[in-house]
């Protein structure tokens, strides 16, 4: 009796739509094609001096590396990237690096673009991190700490612009990049001293 009801038959149509729109998006997403690379760093690598922070007893050049990518969700609207350390001592990780409202259209960073004096992509802003300010901060694990592990990951966003205060923490821009993540991609790398 359900099937022969215009509503049910309607309703039926509308719930399979949705179930492969859902399907559709999970393999292409899922799919392994969305991919972040470096030309300085490998999978699993040890960072290079170039990327050490420079304070805290570290004494690196603190410059961002070059990251490339490819393969993002054709309904991608923006990009955003984070640089994060789980093994930090805090109790919540560390933030290194937050980037947001990179347009759908770039597909790289260059090296250093995580300056402060703004190497960034037009339209591209950048968080504070925990180090209190914003742009790139490098590793500089305590001395004698097992080597950290430094994740770079870089988001595909559903919309063009992410509506956060010009001066928001990793936290709450990490918030709205999960509201409106498509899919991710990343690159984990090593430090220690």
């Amino acid at each position: 009796m359900r099937d022969s009801c215009p509503r049910w038959a309607a309703l039926r149509l509308v719930s399979l739509a949705s179930l492969a729109s859902i399907l559709a998006f999970g393999a292409a997403a899922a799919d392994g094609t969305f991919k972040l690379q470096s030309s300085v760093i490998a999978p699993n690598s040890t960072l290079a001096n170039d990327q050490v922070y420079n304070g805290f007893g570290c004494s690196g050049k603190n410059i961002s590396p070059p990251l490339k990518w490819s393969g993002a969700p054709s309904a991608t609207k923006s990009f955003a990237l984070t640089m994060y350390d789980p093994d930090a001592p805090t109790g919540s990780g560390w933030w290194h690096w937050v980037v947001y409202n990179i347009p759908a259209s770039v597909t790289e960073l260059p090296q250093g673009a995580g300056d402060a004096r703004g190497k960034l992509p037009a339209g591209a802003a950048q968080g504070r991190t925990d180090f209190g300010t914003s742009g790139y901060g490098g590793p500089c694990p305590p001395a004698g700490d097992k080597p950290h592990r430094y994740v770079f990951t870089l988001y595909a966003l559903k919309t063009d612009k992410l509506d956060v205060p010009a001066d928001g923490t990793a936290a709450l821009i990490g918030f709205a990049i999960g509201a409106n993540k498509l899919a991710s991609a990343r690159i984990t790398a090593l430090y220690g001293r």
